[in-house]
């Protein structure tokens, strides 16, 4: 399965819409999308997950290093909208709070306060 990585601006954030399997074959395509968005100093980020049908430990890697790239540049990282399974996977994980996972896109793009787990 191959993965496909698009980003859009909006206001101060850029939402990168990622869809496909995330795991250790296209890992690596993701990571070299937000490094270049940092290399450019975008570092306020929403991954848009709808579309990510999986995504294995090196995919919660990818998400983990760009928070920590991220905040050390004064920056964001937010998750949005994971589908069930993803979702399960960043609970069971305990990434789902320390990534800030919101239900919508436009949650996140807004940093609304509510969970996306219940």
């Amino acid at each position: 399965m191959s993965l496909t990585v698009q980003t859009e601006q909006r206001g101060d954030m850029v939402v990168v819409s990622v869809a496909g399997e995330l795991d250790m074959a296209t890992a690596p395509q993701l990571q070299d999308q937000i490094t270049d968005l940092l290399d450019k100093g975008r570092s306020r980020l929403v991954f848009d997950l709808a579309e990510v049908s999986f995504c294995d430990s090196t995919g919660l890697s990818v998400f983990v290093r760009a928070k920590n790239s991220c905040d050390e540049a004064g920056g964001v990282v937010r998750l949005a909208a994971p589908q069930r399974g993803v979702l399960r996977i960043l609970e069971v994980s305990g990434l789902v709070e320390v990534l800030h996972t919101y239900p919508t896109v436009e949650q996140a793009v807004a940093g609304d306060p509510t969970p996306a787990s219940s």
